[in-house]
């Protein structure tokens, strides 16, 4: 009977050494599987940064484009009237 006793103690013991060593095992591939999506996730973050800040340049350009733009309308609509008036005075 001793034996026996011997044997279930070290089959006990046996078995909560392997049960831990595998439970360990799996939080650190868990741990890495989750840190690997962390990661993959703050380059995808930055990566939409990056494009943000390019649509906020090109959107800031277009502005400047349209402003001068509308400054030359209004020097040719000036010009326009002022060779209008020019006409007007050559009819008389």
């Amino acid at each position: 009977m001793e034996w026996s006793g011997i044997l279930t103690v070290v089959s006990i013991a046996s078995g909560i050494v392997l049960g831990w060593a595998g439970r360990s095992r799996t939080i650190k591939k868990d741990v890495a599987q989750e840190a690997s999506a962390d990661g993959m996730l703050r380059a995808d973050v930055g990566y939409i940064k990056h494009g943000i800040d390019d649509v906020r340049s090109e959107q800031r350009q277009q502005g400047k484009k349209f402003d001068q733009l509308s400054e030359r309308v209004t020097r040719v609509e000036e010009s326009a009237k002022q060779a209008h008036k020019r006409l007007d005075d050559l009819k008389n």
